[in-house]
């Protein structure tokens, strides 16, 4: 979860437990994620929705949350039943504006509060990120499912938001496709932002019958 994501991971939490799941919820935050990573490790997880991603763009261009070069890998490599999607890709984190990195002055930033700073992903970068990903993935043991959503992955990457950015996004889900071709990962593409309640039914479902069916 994270601020950006919130309901796109509030409601398939209450969806799964109405179905008897016991849900632990991880913010992706660093720690966040490393501590969902090693929980997955311990073998006591029975499925991970990784629905916000965005760790993986700081460890990629230099933001203050990462998890690590690893992040996204501990449950495929276990088998654990996995359901992925972009949430936050849009976004690398820094802290105050006046501690954002001199090389990205001219870039799209977005003062979420005053400890808060979002510099949106290029085009470039997103493509970058589809590409790790869709490796992570490719090499899962266990169940893979991937929801991409074609309308925007978090609450300003929608239309009439700061961060819509159709061609970024674009790369990041033509990058993904191809590089998920052929392998066992199942790709849902569904119309609308990361954060439509019918979004995370969809990943909540996708969840239980993975679980119940592997």
């Amino acid at each position: 979860m994270f601020g950006v994501t919130t309901p796109a991971c509030t409601v398939p939490r209450e969806r799964l437990t109405e179905l008897g799941y016991e849900v632990l919820v991880f913010h992706a935050t660093g720690t966040g994620g490393r501590a969902m990573e090693k929980l997955a490790e311990s073998g006591l997880l029975c499925g991970v929705c990784d629905i916000t991603t965005t760790e993986l763009c700081d460890d990629l261009v230099g933001g203050v949350l990462t998890a690590g070069p690893d992040r996204l890998e501990m449950a495929g490599r276990l088998g654990v039943p996995q359901i992925v999607s972009l949430g936050a890709l849009d976004m690398v984190n820094f802290g105050p504006m006046d501690t954002v990195p001199a090389q990205f002055a001219q870039r799209n930033l977005f003062v979420h509060n005053p400890t808060v700073t979002l510099m949106r992903t290029t085009v470039e970068e997103m493509a970058e990120l589809g590409r790790r990903i869709a490796r992570k993935l490719a090499a899962a043991t266990g169940a893979a499912e991937l929801f991409i959503p074609l309308r925007g992955v978090s609450a300003i990457d929608v239309d009439g938001q700061p961060f819509r950015d159709a061609a970024a996004n674009a790369a990041l889900f033509e990058e993904l496709r191809s590089g998920l071709v052929g392998t066992s990962v199942v790709i849902h593409e569904l119309d609308m932002p990361i954060n439509d309640p019918a979004f995370g039914t969809a990943i909540a479902d996708a969840m239980h019958r993975i679980i119940t069916t592997h």
